[in-house]
């Protein structure tokens, strides 16, 4: 498909979370970045200003079920709207204690967010280390990708150590970790003039998990996962295109200790055709006549996705004339119908004659039907008269 303007960015990306986050991982991060980059807080700062808008597009999209669901399965085609459909208003259809409680975040109060409704949460211990996303390429022809299809991929990754069951540890038995005292997090407190600023971050020593191994297993050496092999059905819809994928979630690697498995990401390629140029949902297709049978019409047999199709070549007919050939194209991913197929006439010109060909070409060479410039005086010659 070709892009007229730079391609959007993944708003995973945008967000600074993973495809697995939970909504309130997806509320955190955006209250955090809404406030980073907005515009009160930059004035004149033009590149703060488009990060905020990217910001909100992300939010909007994400924070809506049904919308980030289309997302995950389609990406950026699947939606089709925006934060821009707001007018810019970064809090535009959100709950207002979500509001205040991200300017309470800011400036450290609790005060703050009970004089306006809202309520403090304590952030919960995580289980593990989540797993990290994989990423494979996957080919098909323009007929799969016309039908749909299912393909069965043979995916090297982390998967959970069978012999602790996933855990790390051989007697299933745990500290508490002696930096963040069992919470999973430190924090780090500075007073500015604009108040306080409470600075929450993963602790280092036992990665938010709040405990620390006794007794590491001796087949994942305390990880809870091993390297190992295994096979995936994945169903392709009909069309997809160059650049799409197909999140399957938990199919990435095994997270570290019982943390959740990251996500499997299968990004479409598209095989070169034997025939055809695809352009979005339509297919281009060449056919090459002779001028015998341009001059005469005739009726030639073309390929399409799904066989073959006899189509009229009219008499006269010139070279470069197109023939849409209605629905033979690509399936419109997120509607309904079909591209067409589109068949450029090109007249065929031999580089071998026969010497019988040759003397035939030559006779019809001087009838002014076959060569124009036969019929009076050609155009250097009319010029020459217009300027004397």
């Amino acid at each position: 498909m070709v892009k007229t303007k730079m391609a959007k960015r993944d708003y995973y990306d945008v967000l600074g979370i993973k495809r697995g986050a939970s909504s309130d991982d997806v509320k955190r991060s955006y209250r955090k970045l809404a406030m980073q980059y907005h515009p009160d807080r930059n004035p004149g700062n033009k590149e703060a200003e488009e990060k905020f808008k990217e910001i909100n597009e992300a939010y909007e999209v994400l924070s809506n079920d049904e919308k980030r669901r289309r997302y995950d399965q389609f990406g950026h085609a699947g939606v089709g709207t925006s934060a821009a459909s707001d007018g810019g208003n970064p809090f535009a259809g959100r709950d207002m204690s979500d509001i205040f409680s991200a300017f309470g975040d800011i400036f450290g109060g609790t005060q703050f967010e009970e004089s306006f409704g809202g309520r403090t949460r304590q952030r919960q211990r995580s289980q593990g280390v989540p797993g990290s996303d994989l990423k494979i390429k996957l080919k098909l022809t323009l007929e799969e990708i016309a039908t749909g299809v299912e393909k069965t991929l043979k995916i090297k990754k982390q998967i959970k150590c069978e012999t602790c069951g996933g855990s790390g540890s051989k007697t299933k038995q745990y500290d508490v970790c002696p930096t963040c005292q069992g919470t999973g997090e430190v924090r780090q407190v500075s007073r500015t003039m604009f108040g306080q600023f409470v600075s929450v971050s993963t602790c280092p020593t036992c990665q938010g998990e709040g405990r620390i191994i006794k007794d590491k297993c001796a087949t994942c050496q305390g990880e809870g996962r091993v390297q190992g092999e295994v096979t995936i059905k994945v169903n392709i819809p009909a069309g997809v295109a160059e650049g799409n994928y197909i999140p399957l979630r938990g199919q990435g690697n095994a997270g570290v200790r019982g943390g959740s498995a990251g996500d499997l990401l299968v990004v479409i390629e598209e095989a070169p055709h034997q025939y055809f140029t695809r352009k979005e949902d339509d297919i281009l297709y060449n056919l090459f006549v002779g001028f015998p049978d341009a001059a005469l019409g005739v009726k030639v047999d073309v390929p399409t996705l799904d066989g073959r199709e006899t189509i009229d070549i009219p008499a006269g007919t010139q070279a470069g004339k197109t023939i849409r050939l209605q629905g033979k194209g690509i399936p419109h991913l997120n509607g309904y119908g079909n591209g067409d197929e589109i068949v450029r006439v090109n007249i065929h010109i031999p580089t071998k004659l026969s010497a019988s060909e040759r003397e035939l070409l030559k006779q019809l060479q001087k009838s002014e039907n076959i060569s124009p410039n036969k019929n009076g005086k050609n155009f250097f010659d009319k010029a020459k008269d217009i300027f004397g």
